[in-house]
């Protein structure tokens, strides 16, 4: 009786310690976006804005260039409808968005573990960690599209009825409306569904999906010749082809490519012929293998670079990749900030690598699905523009392993998803780990960017 009662306080002390590293987090963030009049708004932000502006009434639509889907839009739009032209509001609602998310997580890792404390690691590693929560102070749409992909994926994973999947491709749809490369992949979601063996599942989930993204692929279809929400693969295709940093924000190829995008034709149709035309070009040019060897030993240094978009926009050498929008950041908190960020990135890749290394579940549909996803976003992020912004759908993922990995050190146990034995998986883990950290810190080294 007394274990049990020690057992409880403990988890009590550890969840008051995890609410107040989080409160203390969120305090933190909050006071660098605003401290000095706020953060200056970057790259894609400043579109979202406008467009957002215009669908409220309150400034010029801008015309459609076909690069981004527009729930983003619609959800920054409604909360200027309601609330003016503050964005603490959109900011408010974007940190539940990543809660959800988070709690999303817990529950299907939960199912896919079986251990509450891995489940819960994996929540507190995304949580925790500044570099992940500060997207719901900006106005990409990473944090509606992790809680609709989350969400879809947790409805798929208990879709024991039609409903269910219907609202799983539901979400599913929203999660495309946020992100317009979800739009190749969304059929994986059928792995989920496949334990079932129910016909009418997969219907269900394709007339959600079909409900939520008809309108938007109506209006591609007219202003591209396509059934796309969006689509500037075309131009991150040149753009991904013409970088030359292992680090994004340093003479970022696609700032000074999209006025040249806009002045090679009058529609997005014949914008992207031209540039896929430019792409193959410069494939040509290079050849197949070399251009290959290039993007290999430059593009995953982009996406898994500790010097996440969080760090980017702290004040530092522009040399380095620091667009500095945080115009006004104190030193001591932005270096507290800074040290939580780069902790908790490297502790998620070490983890994830020893996850995997050592997992032993492989026939769980969740896995083979969250395996699919990996190769297909590296696949994609090999040719295309890379930023460090673009690992977030992932992080999920890595924390949820991160978190098996973690609960088995903690207390190791020969049934576990997660169990560490055996030297060829250490060799393995081993090998994976400084991969991952060699991509996450040496990018900076290889460039030299600032002589």
């Amino acid at each position: 009786m007394l274990q049990k009662q020690d057992v409880r306080v403990r988890r009590r002390v550890l969840l008051c310690i995890f609410v107040a590293l989080f409160l203390l987090q969120q305090g933190a963030l909050f006071w660098l976006y605003w401290a000095g009049g706020g953060k200056a708004l970057l790259g894609d932000e400043v579109a979202y804005l406008a467009w957002a502006r215009g669908l409220a009434s309150l400034g010029p639509m801008p015309a459609d260039a076909g690069w981004w889907p527009p729930l983003q839009a619609w959800l920054l739009a409604g909360s200027l409808r309601v609330f003016g032209e503050h964005l603490l509001p959109l900011q408010l609602l974007q940190t539940v968005f990543l809660i959800g998310a988070a709690a999303l997580l817990r529950a299907l890792w939960r199912d896919v573990d079986g251990r509450v404390r891995a489940a819960n690691l994996a929540a507190a590693l995304f949580l925790l960690n500044p570099s992940n929560m500060a997207y719901a102070h900006w106005l990409w749409p990473e944090p509606v599209h992790l809680l609709a992909l989350l969400a879809a994926l947790r409805l798929a994973q208990r879709a024991a009825a039609p409903v269910r999947s219907f609202l799983a491709g539901v979400a599913l749809g929203a999660a495309m409306l946020a992100k317009s490369l979800m739009s190749l992949f969304w059929p994986a979601l059928a792995l989920l569904l496949a334990r079932h063996y129910r016909w009418r599942g997969a219907a269900a989930l394709l007339l959600g999906v079909a409900v939520v993204t008809a309108g938007p692929l109506w209006q591609g279809w007219r202003l591209t010749g396509k059934p796309m929400i969006a689509d500037s693969s075309a131009f991150n295709l040149v753009g991904g082809l013409r970088e030359q940093w292992r680090s994004d924000y340093i003479d970022d190829s696609v700032a000074t490519l999209a006025g040249d995008y806009f002045a090679s034709a009058p529609t997005p149709a014949e914008r992207n012929a031209i540039y896929r035309q430019r792409a193959e070009a410069i494939v040509q040019e290079q050849g197949i293998l070399p251009t290959l060897t290039a993007q290999f030993g430059r593009q995953y240094f982009r996406l898994f670079s500790a010097k996440t978009t969080l760090m980017s926009q702290l004040p530092g050498p522009a040399c380095a990749g620091h667009a500095g929008s945080y115009r006004n950041a104190p030193a001591v908190l932005a270096q507290v900030l800074a040290a939580a960020s780069d902790t908790l990135h490297l502790v998620s890749l070490v983890g994830f690598a020893l996850g995997l290394a050592f997992w032993r579940r492989w026939r769980d549909p969740l896995v083979a699905w969250s395996a699919l996803f990996f190769v297909y976003q590296l696949g994609l992020y090999l040719l295309l523009h890379v930023k460090a912004r673009f690992l977030l759908p992932m992080m999920p993922f890595l924390c949820a392993f991160a978190g098996s990995a973690l609960a088995s050190l903690q207390r190791p146990d020969a049934t576990a998803a997660v169990h560490l034995q055996g030297t060829m998986r250490w060799m393995i883990a081993a090998s994976l780990a400084a991969l991952l950290l060699l991509l996450a810190l040496a990018g900076p080294w290889f460039d030299q960017s600032c002589g």
